[in-house]
């Protein structure tokens, strides 16, 4: 069963951004029931907003990080974790909030503390994540130092290849069956969003479940993989 059952936001927010977001309009109560959840929905829509609020809520470093990283890249203007409540199965501290866009400022600061103590890069595969490639850090963190706890992670598949996607979701499988994490993730990726038994949710104009083959992340890559020449007339004046 999910570390994390509930997020719900109290009636009493202000109207301004971010509670203006569409999929906000009708209030925000989500029952987790599967230990790997998705949210999905096009670019500006808020994802990264919500994922920031519950990391926030659970005291992770909104800069990307677990508690216990202590620095400060990303300062967050939003409101919202001041408005959401968090209710749990079983409380946990242990965790990160992976977030593909600062993630070159976490490996600078792991690189700093690092000076002081080698050791600590043996949660990251032993060297430096600066001395890795992109998508080799990603994998080395989610191999070396993901074990029990809840896991938010802004979309992870943006340095990985399609292969290493297929890595990624063996990963997740490892750990959730255990019983050891709980993932909750932002993707546009078909590839990550097929884990077999997720909760898919879409934000949209509100926020509702729906299945892996009804979002437009399958429907679009499978059409287009199927006859790319139907999209190249649109896209293209001249072809």
């Amino acid at each position: 069963m999910p570390y994390l059952s509930r997020i719900y936001l109290k009636n009493d927010h202000p109207k301004d951004h971010p509670f203006n977001l569409p999929f906000l309009s009708k209030g925000l109560d989500l029952r987790f029931k599967s230990n790997v959840t998705f949210f999905v929905g096009e670019n500006g829509i808020g994802k990264s907003t919500l994922l920031e609020a519950i990391a926030e809520k659970c005291d992770f470093n909104v800069s990307g990080g677990s508690r216990n990283h202590n620095y400060n890249f990303h300062k967050t203007e939003s409101e919202l974790s001041e408005y959401l409540t968090l209710s749990w199965k079983t409380k946990t501290g242990q965790g990160f909030f992976m977030r593909a866009e600062s993630f070159f400022n976490f490996a600078t600061y792991i690189d700093e503390v690092a000076k002081e103590d080698r050791r600590v890069l043996d949660a990251y595969g032993g060297k430096s994540l600066h001395q890795q490639s992109h998508g080799e850090a990603f994998l080395s963190l989610f191999h070396n130092h993901f074990q029990n706890g809840l896991y938010i992670l802004d979309e992870p598949e943006s340095a990985l290849s399609p292969q290493r996607q297929l890595s990624l979701l063996s990963i997740i499988h490892k750990l959730e069956k255990a019983g050891k994490a709980q993932f909750i993730i932002s993707s546009h990726s078909p590839i990550l969003m097929s884990y077999p038994g997720a909760e898919i949710y879409l934000l949209d104009d509100q926020i509702q479940r729906t299945h892996y083959k009804e979002t437009e992340h399958y429907q679009l890559t499978k059409n287009f993989l199927d006859s790319p020449e139907l999209y190249f007339r649109h896209l293209f004046e001249d072809y």
